[in-house]
């Protein structure tokens, strides 16, 4: 009984003792909510507060003017940058700085140059010196002409037969397109081959020198340049040369030999007269397919010459020459060189 009295004092003691604590507690908190209230009211009426005078004053808010730095000042700083002698560094860098820094960019460019260098050794690797791997060049041959002189008039062949400097550019033309086609230098570089049909090397070893077949300037005949120097232009019955481009493996005609023709594309075709063709107006199929710079390198484009002995003289006449065979495209048109050529023919007398 008495253990039960003396535990039951306890617990009331306890509970009188803590009732004050609680309420002390309370008093705290409430007085702190109260302070941070009125601190909340004071900032309110402080922003609403009428700005002063010298809060309107915006001069003194701007930034102030920086000294201005003389030139030896400027020298004194760019000497520290470069050298400070003070933390041992060059250009704002310590030696362990720039030497990490070197070594970081060497590496780096040593591997950019190796990786280029082995991309470059695989693609020489897979790929033909003789022959591209893949070719998407349009198969169909263009023409060119000669004499084709850039420096006046393009594809215009205008003179008068009786003024040498009229035409002597175009003479000069056509010698220098006929110089490797001179009959000692064919017959020494070049083969007799058997006309009217391919001449086929494709049983010697890719990289082996291909053998050409022979061209003889003399077989132009009055548009060699060897009779008449002048090509027949003092005589008013001018010639021109027509040459197929080269493309690599092509067989012109698919078996049968692409001819010429020439005509009055503007203008009446009486005024051309006649056209003759040397040696023929054909291009022999002897004379295909092409190997390539590197394996044919004696090769000689054939030629057709073209001489006009009948024109009329003082007209304007627009001439068109063109490829016909199977195969070959001459009237395209985006391209006037595929297959065709045009040119502007005037002569006086």
């Amino acid at each position: 009984m008495e253990a039960e009295c003396t535990a039951g004092g306890a617990e009331e003691l306890n509970s009188e003792t803590s009732a004050p604590k609680a309420r002390a507690g309370s008093l705290h908190k409430h007085s702190h909510e109260l302070a941070e209230a009125l601190e909340v009211e004071q900032e309110g009426l402080v922003e609403h507060q009428p700005l002063e005078q010298d809060d309107l004053n915006f001069e003194r808010w701007k930034p102030k003017p920086k000294p201005k730095r003389t030139l030896h000042e400027k020298i004194g700083d760019l000497k520290t940058y470069l050298w400070n002698p003070e933390t041992k560094e060059f250009m704002g860098r310590s030696g362990k700085s720039w030497s990490l820094i070197l070594f970081f960019y060497s590496a780096l460019y040593i591997f950019l140059a190796a990786m280029f260098a082995g991309c470059m050794c695989c693609l020489m690797w897979s790929i033909s010196p003789y022959a591209p791997t893949y070719n998407d060049r349009v198969m169909p041959p263009g023409m060119t002409m000669t004499p084709h002189v850039h420096d006046v008039h393009g594809f215009e062949i205008i003179f008068n037969a009786s003024d040498r400097s009229s035409w002597k550019k175009y003479a000069r033309a056509l010698e220098a397109q006929l110089k490797p086609y001179d009959d000692a230098v064919q017959e020494r570089r070049n083969i007799a081959c058997m006309q009217d049909a391919y001449f086929m090397q494709d049983d010697l070893e890719e990289s082996a020198e291909r053998k050409s077949c022979q061209f003889k300037r003399s077989w132009l005949g009055p548009c060699s340049g060897l009779q008449e120097r002048d090509f027949g232009y003092s005589a008013g019955k001018p010639c021109i040369l027509l040459k197929m481009n080269r493309i690599l493996g092509y067989f012109p005609g698919q078996g049968t030999p692409v001819n010429v023709d020439c005509g009055v594309k503007k203008g009446t075709p009486e005024a051309l007269g006649d056209v003759e063709f040397y040696p023929k107006n054909i291009f022999n199929l002897m004379y295909y397919p092409y190997y390539g710079k590197l394996r044919h390198v004696n090769y000689t484009s054939p030629l057709v010459a073209v001489r006009f002995p009948n024109l009329q003289l003082d007209t304007h006449l627009h001439v068109q020459c063109k490829l016909n065979g199977k195969g070959i495209i001459n009237d395209s048109p985006t391209d006037r060189f595929l297959g065709s050529v045009s040119f502007t023919l005037e002569v006086g007398a």
